[in-house]
């Protein structure tokens, strides 16, 4: 089966520019599509693995570290009332992390991302809310890379 991740870092020099975030040596940072959660963001290792305790340690140990850095931008440029960070893969069996900025005015503050994404998958309103920031994409983009270069953020 062909893994929707893989294909992303193969064509990583081609997605559409509000996308691609950061490219460090270990994993790339991709803006995810809710931004209601204003700085969404997939971290993605490079290495295909399903499981975190596959990779050899210092991979994981340096993907860590860049999920660390990434999160620190994410703070630094949004100011989250929570960061939630979390690696599932039930339906894409890549490792890779979402992170979550979590606002004070989020109605629903207490309960987990997913039940609002499941609910947009059956009502296109909803869709559209969660696809929506006060920012736009460039604005957010902006915020993140200064955040990631004024960290000294590697790169590949």
């Amino acid at each position: 089966m062909k893994c929707p991740l893989c294909d992303k870092l193969t064509r990583v020099h081609q997605l559409p520019d509000d996308e691609l975030v950061w490219q460090f040596p270990f994993s790339v940072a991709l803006l995810g599509p809710w931004q209601y959660y204003t700085g969404y963001c997939v971290l993605i290792s490079r290495v295909h693995i399903t499981e975190l305790h596959q990779m050899p340690t210092d991979v994981r140990i340096a993907y860590f570290e860049e999920m660390i850095v990434l999160s620190r931008a994410i703070e630094s440029a949004f100011e989250p009332r929570k960061l939630n960070c979390e690696s599932l893969g039930n339906q894409v069996p890549h490792a890779h992390w979402h992170l979550f900025p979590r606002r004070a005015d989020d109605p629903d503050h207490l309960k987990p991302v997913w039940l609002a994404l499941d609910r947009a998958d059956r009502d296109e309103e909803e869709k559209r809310r969660l696809q929506t920031s006060p920012l736009s994409r460039r604005m957010i983009l902006d915020r993140l890379r200064e955040a990631l270069r004024t960290q000294g953020a590697p790169t590949p």
